[in-house]
């Protein structure tokens, strides 16, 4: 059979993945992702088609999905969010979306609290004064003491409370499947609402999927009633935000700053308008790219793939028909 390679991460970096693709023996064409709708379709249609996709945040549309079959047999998504996917267009068409909870909560939860200290010890800025030879020193801020609220405490969420809690921060957060044991355990006040959390945070830190209802959440009103010199992690997705109005509030000095591994439309199509902001970090989508966490992501999307290919239940399927 063939199959499309699109994420980068999986190509680039060594692993036992690798080993598993090879040994499956089918034939493997790759792409350099992410990749917009049209060169997705030139992909999945060009000498035959494909029967898989093994992606990242490629667009993979219901005009895409469409174009592949009736070959294409599966979606086998590198990673857990699946905003880049027309989830329902696969539904409708019996295509299954195949993706791997589980896999990246430590190395991303990293990311969040790494974002989290640079930003608020200006480590960004300073770093950059030292090495074009400059001394200028920035007065930072403690974590300790702080509120941390959590927007979406699931498995990553959970594992930045924790890294918090040992900072000696307070921690109140939101979700709407709220874990009341997990709560109870590390002593998190659990509130009625992400407007709530927002409300009280320091820090501000981003865990939930991107939908049409939240896309924008943090906007110049949301940011209006937030606390004076907070700051925001966003290790989640960038439609979360309204870049216009993040950007001006860093500029005002209302918002300490902003910390985030991605943006609305990646990857970053300069000149954007966080390139001339000392106190905005942007990385670029690299919360889950370590060796640890690719191989495991790479297994697991690897193997949903084969699975399926092979007439065998997938690990992790998000669609059900």
């Amino acid at each position: 059979m063939r199959i499309l390679l699109t994420t980068t991460s999986y190509q680039d970096t060594p692993g036992k993945h690798h080993d598993l693709l090879k040994a499956s023996g089918h034939e493997i064409i790759t792409g350099r992702g992410p990749l917009p709708e049209d060169e997705m379709l030139r992909l999945v249609t060009e000498d035959g088609g494909v029967d898989g996709l093994l992606n990242g945040d490629d667009a993979i549309t219901r005009k895409v999905i469409e174009a592949a079959l009736p070959r294409l047999k599966a979606i086998s998504k590198y990673g857990i969010g699946l905003d880049s996917v027309d989830v329902q267009a696969a539904t409708d068409l019996k295509v299954p979306v195949l993706f791997t909870p589980g896999v990246n909560h430590t190395t991303v939860a990293e990311h969040s609290f790494g974002l989290m200290i640079s930003l608020a010890k200006h480590f960004h800025a300073e770093i950059s004064h030292v090495k074009n030879g400059s001394w200028k020193r920035i007065t930072g801020s403690e974590l300790a003491g702080k509120t941390l609220g959590i927007i979406g405490l699931g498995r990553i969420g959970k594992e930045v409370a924790k890294r918090a809690i040992a900072f000696d921060m307070n921690v109140v957060a939101f979700d709407i499947y709220p874990d009341k044991v997990f709560a109870n355990q590390f002593g998190i006040e659990m509130l009625d609402s992400a407007d709530a959390v927002a409300d009280v945070a320091d820090v501000l830190s981003l865990h939930m999927f991107l939908t049409d209802e939240n896309r924008g959440y943090i906007n110049a009103d949301r940011i209006s009633r937030m606390k004076d010199n907070a700051m925001i992690i966003n290790c989640a997705r960038g439609g979360l935000i309204n870049e216009a109005d993040v950007a001006q509030a860093c500029k005002s000095g209302k918002l300490l700053g902003y910390a985030a591994d991605v943006l609305d439309h990646e990857p970053i199509k300069a000149p954007h308008i966080f390139q001339d902001i000392d106190n905005i970090i942007i990385t670029p989508h690299i919360g889950s790219r370590t060796f640890e966490s690719v191989e495991r992501q790479a297994l697991m999307s690897t193997q949903n793939l084969l699975n399926v290919l092979e007439g065998k239940a997938p690990l992790a399927q998000a669609n059900k028909f």
